[in-house]
């Protein structure tokens, strides 16, 4: 039967990489499935192999692509969208390349968080941010990609919060992939251009992540948050490792340990 059964989800940015494989895993547990993504000719092929996923291009940095969203009364709406990072140190950014992820990652997370609030939405919606382990570590040659992702977590604590106080019953998550994933487009943009840097190889990069994840891992993590998602009480920023989903302070002490 699958354990999301009748649920309604949208993967915004799920046309590749680790939103595709958001969108298998809901779709594999039942869940009927909306992706939204800038690329027609990647929503025709998709809507082409796999019946019943429905397709929509759209800017998920237009306000009316999230009414739009919206109207489709979702249980679980999942935005792993954002623009590629520049691949440069920052003495060779203009600001306008810097900012990049701001006006987008962090725009569309923006979006959905004040929408949801203040229309409001029905209880129990689950909203994901997919964010990044450079929010953490940083990123010095990827501009305001690292501070961007670590908004997209405050944003999930600010609108819980608000969700909180106005007694709307909403949930919001950041789940943040720790480690660079050689077969996303992210990874398959800046593992090589982070190896350079360091004067070392790809594969010699790879070997130094520690507690490295699949994107099939976050799509997991999704899943298992979609079906139970975590008490309020255990906060609102997940980070996906090796070893599962935890908190940022159970992370720290995996990386100690």
């Amino acid at each position: 039967m699958g354990k999301l059964k009748e649920k309604e989800a949208v993967v915004i940015g799920g046309s590749r990489g680790t939103g595709l494989a958001i969108v298998h895993a809901l779709a594999g547990e039942g869940a009927n499935v909306l992706i939204v993504s800038r690329n027609p000719e990647s929503l025709t092929e998709l809507a082409a192999t796999l019946p019943g996923v429905q397709t929509m291009a759209a800017d998920a940095t237009d306000e009316a692509t999230i009414a739009n969203i919206f109207q489709t009364e979702p249980d679980i709406v999942v935005l792993a969208a954002g623009a590629k990072p520049p691949i440069k140190p920052v003495q060779e950014l203009d600001w306008a390349t810097f900012s990049a992820n701001w006006n987008t990652d962090v725009k569309a997370a923006y979006l959905l968080a004040h929408y949801a609030i203040n229309t409001p939405v029905k209880p129990g919606t689950l909203v994901i941010f997919i964010s990044s382990g450079a929010a953490l570590f940083g990123s010095p040659i990827s501009g305001g990609y690292a501070g961007a992702k670590r908004t997209q977590m405050f944003l999930a604590n600010y609108a819980q919060e608000a969700s909180n106080r106005l007694s709307l019953g909403l949930r919001f998550i950041a789940l943040a992939p720790l480690r660079l994933m050689p077969d996303t487009s992210v990874g398959e943009l800046v593992i090589p251009a982070y190896a350079a840097y360091n004067g070392i190889s790809e594969a010699d990069f790879i070997a130094r992540m520690s507690l490295p994840q699949t994107k099939e891992n976050v799509a997991e993590s999704v899943v298992a948050m979609a079906d139970q998602p975590p008490s309020l009480k255990d906060g609102n920023v997940w980070f996906v490792s090796g070893k599962g989903a935890v908190t940022e302070t159970k992370l720290k002490e995996l990386l100690n340990s």
